[in-house]
Formats: C-alpha cells, structure tokens, sequence
C-alpha cells in the first residue's frame, strides 16, 4: 500500500514525496480512511509508530472544504501534554501544509503570551496547543472555539496522568457538539474508556499493536548495581562501550541536573531538562542532542514526552519508572523505524518490587548482567514471570462521617470546624476601665500626642465651658497646654 492508494490530496502527497515519505506505517493506514470519512477516532499507537501523521494527513484534507478561520476563529485544534510535542505537531503540521491554504499556529506555556495573541488575530485553521495555554488565550478572548470543526486529544493517557482531566472537560465545553473528535493513546485503559465516553461519540477503534507491549527491535537489560555506584557505572558504559547518543531517565529533577552535571565533568557532553527548565533551554537542549553537539539528555518522564529523535540507538533508565507502564513510553524511543534499539535498566535492591511490576507488563523476563567493575552488595531476588491478568484498580471508597459518643452522624463538618489549625491571630488585649469621660491608654504603651485643631478642646465637658471665653484668643499650644493643667486639677 502506498499514500496514493488512501485517497490523500495531491499536494499533500506532494509533500509526503518532498520528505521521502511513500509506505503509510500501520496506524497510518488505519486511522487515514476514518478520518477522511468524517467519523470519530479512537486509536491506540504508541510513540513512533507515525501516529501524528495518522491524524494530521487526514485532518488537513478534510479542512480543504469549507470558509477558512477569520477572527480569532479555530478551525481544528490539537491538544497535546507537553509543550515539546506540541512543537513536534506543529512541526508536522507546517511540512504536510506546505503547499496548501492553510494557516496553523501553536501555543504554550513558559513563553510570553502575547505574539502568540497576535498570530490568533486572523484566525487559524490548525492550532496545537497545552490545555493551561489554551484556557488561558481564551480567557482574554484570543480565540474563539464555537465554531471548530476538528478536536484532536493527543497522547490522551498521558494528559491524564499529568492532571488535564479538569482542563479537558472546560475544553470541551467550549467547542461544538457536533464535531469530530479524534482520540489517541498509548493504551486502551479502562481510565481512557472512560474518558472516551464522554468526549467521543460512536468512534472507530484501531489499534497497532496490543496494550503494553515492547517492541521486537529493542533488546532489553538489566544491571545489578548499588545505588551509589549507579552514575559510575553510567560512565564507564558510555565511554567503554562507545555510546555517542545516549537518552536518560531520572525520577526527580535534581536528580537529572545531577547526572548531567557529573557527565560533563567527566568530558561527557550532557544536558538536562525538566519543567524547571525554561522553554528556550529545553528547546535548546533538544537541538543539540539532535545534531550531536551533546551526547547524553537527561530527562524526566514528563519532560521526555514528546522527545522526536529518529535512530536513537540507547536510552537508560537511571531509575526505574513507579508506573510500569511507563517502562514501554521510554523504551519506545528506541528502536524505531526497524533500527534495533537498547534499553538498559540500572536496578539495585530497593527497585526489585518495580522490576517485576514491568516485567509482568510487557510479559517477559529481562536478561540481568552485573559489571564487573561495579559489582552490587547483594544480588537481586530471582524472577519469577506473574502471568496473571492486571487487574485494573478499584476507585477509592469515600470517607464516611465520624459519629460522636451519642452515636450521632454527620457531626464531622462541626468537629473539623473545631479541629483546624489554629489562627495566627493574637488576640487582641483587654480595654482598661475607663477614668472618668476618657479612657486611659493600655499598660506598657505610651499614648499617643493628640494634634488638636484650632478651634477645638480636647476637655471633658464640665471645663469645657467654663474656659471657653477665656481662652478663645489663645493659640493652639497654649490652648493644649490649659487643657491639660485643667484637666490634671
């Protein structure tokens, strides 16, 4: 099968021929004839599989037909959870567009707001965006979304796992009912579903491949290791064995900006990214790992997604991933395009419990090496294949109320009333009695001078008027001053 044979306009396939583009990959030539046909999609393909061509080919030809975006107006929009993949679709929307009419545009977060307000002031036909951004661009009425034809959530799974569920469903809100909507995940999962049935209506489901599976290019190790020998070994690798692009995963930040830091102090060409990062470092760091000017990316999960790198030979799990089924999201960038991959795991004995939860995912023991330079404390626990199904996990019952001793229920909303933190408020100091018409100050603090103005006495009203026409020609000083003596006798 090749692009023609799938119904595509000639100049995107015009395109397609100027990248060396000419063999649709699975998910391509499933999802293709769907979308064309205007139907919901609901696609499970992992990372490298050429799922955003399988979206964006289709999509572009569909928005051939009908009036272009004017006015803030979007025509389709691509959701995406990171701001790297973000700027990956863009990327592929702007190569297959080339030679259409059709104006696309991207927004995110960590960049100033406002040259991308001005590039929605026409209109666009294409917009890939982060939730966060995107709410935002709409808050201050930089776009308009009553008229979108297209909604695409991309790498759905992982904008659940990041938190989007909130963002999605004001998303969704905004756009038209009637619409098509294009799923896709890494998985089929029972949280997917369920989101499924609220945002897409009766889809066609594909899949390339069965949910977690590791790919046949990939040749998969483990090293025993302790835990204070991992960036030692880490090295010793690189250098003896001659890996020259090489992708880590730390588990935390300070984590990455720590291996990456040792790397280069080695003579290890290494950058670090992370959401602490700003988006011209991150993007920055990526260029280079890409033309080779660092050798080694330090990554975490989140950071990673969307991380585009053809031929990646080598990526390294530092730490193991607390998901296991993040285990096939970081392999997956590695061994792609029928190039064999390796995925080598750093385990020590506190990851043994992880080990086996990724080895029970992908359905296969992993081959264990020590090294001899660095051997561990103590060998890992043997593994024993679980072949069980995965069970998918029960919802969390909700809290009862706590009852009282009178077996009273319901009283729990007064008692955390009582129960919260205390107020960082002093209270406020009791009022001395009051000496006769005026109160006195309170003890330990000096009262403060009153200014009176002229024209006025500060005198309990029995001297008032007796002093009244006397002192009505004195200045205000001298007046204060017989206020006083007066009021002391």
């Amino acid at each position: 099968m090749n692009f023609e044979s799938l119904g595509l306009d000639a100049r995107i396939l015009k395109a397609l021929k100027e990248k060396g583009y000419t063999t649709p990959s699975p998910i391509q030539q499933q999802a293709i004839p769907v979308v064309l046909s205007g139907q919901d999609l609901m696609a499970a393909a992992q990372t490298g599989t050429g799922k955003t061509a399988g979206f964006t080919l289709p999509m572009l030809q569909n928005l051939l037909t009908g009036q272009g975006a004017r006015n803030n107006q979007v025509r389709a929009l691509v959701l995406t959870p990171t701001r790297e993949l973000a700027q990956q679709v863009a990327d592929n929307v702007a190569l297959y567009s080339k030679h259409l009419p059709l104006k696309s545009a991207v927004v995110y977060g960590g960049v100033k707001i406002n040259p991308q307000m001005l590039k929605l002031r026409g209109g666009v036909d294409v917009l890939v965006a982060t939730p966060g951004r995107l709410l935002d661009l709409h808050q201050q009425n930089a776009l308009k979304l009553d008229r979108l034809e297209i909604l695409v959530l991309d790498e759905a799974d992982r904008m659940l796992d990041m938190g989007f569920i909130n963002d999605l469903k004001k998303i969704v809100a905004l756009v038209p009912k009637k619409r098509q909507t294009l799923l896709f995940s890494a998985t089929f999962s029972d949280p997917i579903k369920e989101l499924a049935e609220r945002f897409v209506n009766d889809p066609e489901e594909v899949s390339v491949s069965p949910a977690n599976t590791k790919a046949a290019t990939i040749s998969h190790q483990v090293f025993e290791v302790d835990k204070s020998d991992k960036t030692k070994l880490l090295i010793h690798l690189i250098k003896q064995e001659g890996w020259r692009q090489v992708l880590v995963f730390s588990k935390t930040k300070h984590g990455a900006n720590r291996i990456a830091r040792m790397l280069n102090a080695k003579d290890i060409t290494a950058a670090a990214i992370h959401g602490d990062k700003s988006q011209n470092a991150r993007t920055k760091a990526l260029a280079d790992f890409k033309s080779g000017a660092v050798q080694v990316l330090v990554a975490t999960d989140i950071a990673a997604r969307g991380i585009d790198i053809s031929q990646l030979p080598y990526v390294v799990n530092f730490d193991l991933p607390k998901v296991p089924e993040d285990y096939v999201h970081r392999i997956g960038r590695t061994g792609r395009a029928g190039e064999t991959g390796h995925a080598v795991s750093f385990v020590t004995e506190e990851d043994i419990t992880e080990l086996f939860a990724i080895e029970r995912v992908i359905g296969e023991l992993i081959e264990r090496h020590v090294d001899a330079t660095f051997p561990p404390t103590n060998r890992l626990q043997a593994s024993k294949l679980d072949t069980r199904p995965i069970k998918p996990k029960k919802p969390k019952k909700p809290k009862t109320p706590k009852t009282d001793q009178t077996g009273q229920g319901n009283v729990t909303s007064e008692a955390s009333a009582n129960t919260k933190k205390p107020s960082n408020r002093k209270p406020a100091p009791r009022k001395p009695q009051s000496d006769g018409a005026k109160g006195n100050a309170p003890q330990n603090r000096a009262p403060k001078p009153r200014q009176p103005r002229q024209g006025t006495d500060n005198k309990p009203a029995s001297s008032k008027s007796a002093d009244s026409a006397s002192n009505s020609t004195r200045t205000p000083r001298k007046r204060t001053r017989s206020s006083s003596n007066s009021s002391q006798s």
